[in-house]
């Protein structure tokens, strides 16, 4: 029989996706979240759900996130009377001990067994589990022995470049890429402790690292009947640092009899286990000379739902969550394998909050203007006005398209990014915008290295700032009386009696001062210049039109149409120039700036996040490129390294603070100081 009521053991989007299908099918709901997500107000899935019910803070004791504490979610399940839970993904998902606690306690656990977990929850365990039902797996070392130097000698064997992954790991979490052995020392014990913060497991493993490796998994699904089906294939071969950034179903390039081998094999491997739920097997395919069936190995199972399973509804037509839940329920799987058809093509973005020329660091602030393209399908965890916090995963949306073909899904994915509007925070738009106008991806030639490799190019736009703030501070010369929220003289800024209307307007936009002088004569021509010296400008503009709402602007700029989507906030106003995002502040004239510490004489937090290692100390002489803090932020470890030669004056922080954006770590001692004072000492003796 089915469920009356479920609680879903998770936050974000995926909490909110289960609470939409759950809804449909008549399943009442309880969230749960946690102090950080309540920091700001209600989360979206708190006020999508039925029910929801506070867990509290990170345990005293351990230090434990509160989603990783199966005690308070069960207790949240008895209290409030539900009979199942969804552990959407991450957190305790795929956690065997969480399962069997579920059990005890009387209720459903909506996905596999803990005895599936377990076979398929460690990756060295797993790869001999498949190599024995011949399943086909990368060569590499699986073993107990996590010795250092034995796990060196065992890559030398195998032959650099190798990978190294934590067997525990998922979500690019623990893994390392070496191509040097010199390396791969610093990058086990990186990748360990990675492990350990993020699974509780720093044991790793290592495998041979196919050069021209294409990431291409199966949907799965079993049942407690005896039944095994796949759903075809998904392409997350488009990836930076290991994690996925735009999947795809089907995978481009695909042929009948290689689909024919992978979709087989990982039913065979579903069919092992004795599988039960939504599932996913994983494989690594050698792209290098086409897709093949002797050029696929397995890499992992994933035992639940995945971020990318969109794609995959869009392309079958059939709700995942729908059939988790039905096959918990005791029903069968609804539909045979020759009943489920392939038709069309998916393409999913994950629309982030992160600075991608920082080297993808991630992003925290308020959502001070939120909105989607209306003809995608979008699956969020958040809306305007909410904050992306430092605590959880910085996604802001999941972007999907859909089209007959794989050209027309991609057209559908560019226009759905150029009309998604994020002002706020920073995001990873643009990039991914890039990546759908890379002529490669475009043509379907994709690998895992393919934005490594091209990431120069992905990343080089011309600078279009001075033109965004031209378009900003005409509307803030010309904008509608109805966008004014201040005093209601405000609206009559650029009123004038007799002669040219004008107005300074002065703008700042990445650390740039754009000041401008506008004007509008009495025949109605628009014009503006520059008042910086640095960089005088000016422009002629013609058929400037607000829309009534003030949300769009359009104008003739020397003869050029330019047209933007407008938002603006107390102090701030956003342009929204095709694939880029403009943010200017109105400065405080009357404000000075103040003195900041250069990017040369100190090392400055670039995110919040946790100093997890610290080898610098005051009166160190360190050069360029020394590595001396290692931060960790969203579980993800990054190095930060000396900015210039020089002595470290002071350091800051300490290993296990926690510490906030722009916090100054260390700061060095000004060129030339260090001389002086050894002079001065030699002149002293």
């Amino acid at each position: 029989m089915m469920f009356t009521k479920i609680l879903i053991a998770n936050r974000g989007e995926i909490a909110c996706r289960v609470i939409r299908t759950a809804r449909r099918m008549g399943i009442a709901t309880v969230a749960v979240y946690s102090d950080a997500d309540h920091e700001h107000g209600a989360p979206l899935h708190v006020r999508m759900a039925d029910e929801a019910v506070p867990i509290g803070g990170r345990d005293a004791a351990t230090g434990r996130e509160p989603y990783l504490l199966a005690s308070r979610i069960l207790e949240a399940a008895k209290a409030t009377g539900a009979e199942a839970i969804h552990p959407g993904y991450g957190f305790l998902s795929e956690n065997p001990d969480f399962v069997e606690a579920v059990e005890k306690a009387g209720l459903v656990f909506i996905g596999p067994s803990a005895k599936s977990i377990r076979a398929m929850g460690l990756k060295d365990a797993a790869k001999a589990l498949m190599e024995e039902a011949g399943v086909p797996v990368v060569p590499g070392y699986h073993g107990d022995n996590q010795d250092a130097g034995f796990l060196a000698q065992e890559a030398e064997r195998i032959g650099y470049p190798v990978l190294i992954k934590v067997r525990a790991g998922g979500g690019g979490k623990g893994m390392r890429k070496v191509d040097d052995p010199k390396e791969f020392v610093a990058s086990l014990e990186g990748a360990m402790r990675e492990g350990e913060a993020s699974f509780g497991d720093g044991r790793v493993l290592i495998e041979k690292y196919i050069t021209s490796p294409r990431h291409i998994e199966v949907q799965v699904f079993g049942d407690n009947h005896g039944n095994a089906v796949h759903l075809f294939e998904r392409d997350c071969s488009l990836q930076r640092r290991h994690q996925k950034v735009i999947e795809e179903a089907p995978a481009p390039g695909m042929t009948e009899e290689m689909r024919e081998a992978m979709t087989s094999a990982a039913v065979t491997a579903t069919r092992t286990i004795n599988y039960s739920g939504a599932g996913t097997i994983e494989f690594i395919v050698d792209g290098s000379r086409g897709l093949r069936p002797d050029g696929f190995w397995f890499m992992e199972m994933n035992t639940r739902l995945q971020v990318e399973h969109p794609v995959t509804e869009e392309v079958t037509g059939i709700d995942l969550v729908e059939w988790q839940l039905r096959v918990a329920a005791g029903e069968a799987i609804p539909l045979k394998q020759d009943e489920i058809r392939l038709s069309g093509h998916a393409f999913e973005a994950r629309l982030y909050a992160e600075d991608v020329p920082k080297g993808f660091l991630p992003a925290i602030g308020t959502l001070e203007y939120l909105r989607f393209a209306n003809h995608a399908r979008i699956e969020t965890g958040v809306e305007q006005g909410d904050r992306i916090s430092p605590y959880y995963d910085p996604m802001i949306a999941k972007v999907i398209s859909t089209g007959k073909d794989r050209g027309e899904a991609l057209e559908m994915l560019h226009a759905a990014l150029r009309h998604s509007h994020v002002a706020g925070t920073v995001t990873n738009k643009a990039f991914l915008s890039a990546l759908c106008r890379h002529e490669g991806f475009a043509a379907g030639e994709v690998d895992t290295g393919l934005i490594a490799r091209d990431l120069d190019t992905l990343l080089a736009m011309p600078d279009r700032s001075q033109e965004a703030a031209v378009i900003a501070g005409v509307y803030q010369f010309q904008k509608p009386a109805t966008s004014h929220k201040g005093e209601p003289l405000d609206a009559l800024a650029n009123f004038t009696l007799w002669g040219d209307a004008s107005l300074p307007v002065y703008l700042e936009h990445g650390g740039i001062r754009h000041s401008l002088m506008l004007s509008l004569s009495d025949d109605g021509q628009y014009s503006c210049r520059t008042l910086t010296a640095a960089s005088p400008a000016a422009w002629t503009l013609d058929g400037v039109s607000i829309s009534d709402d003030g949300t769009h602007i359009g104008l003739v700029s020397n003869g050029k149409e330019c047209a933007a989507d407008i938002a603006e906030w107390p102090g701030h106003v956003a342009v929204f120039m095709a694939d880029e995002t403009f943010e200017f502040t109105l400065p405080d004239l009357l404000q000075g700036a103040g003195d900041e510490a250069t990017s040369a004489d100190s090392l400055i937090a670039p995110m919040p996040g946790l100093v997890k290692k610290l080898t610098a100390s005051a009166g160190q002489e360190v050069a360029k490129g020394d590595p001396l803090i290692v931060l960790e932020a969203m579980k993800m470890e990054h190095t930060l390294s000396a900015p210039r030669d020089g002595v470290l004056a002071a350091v800051n922080v300490s290993e296990g603070d926690q510490v906030v954006d722009g916090t100054v770590l260390i700061a060095l001692a000004a060129e030339g100081a260090a001389e002086d004072e050894a002079g001065n000492a030699g002149a002293a003796a």
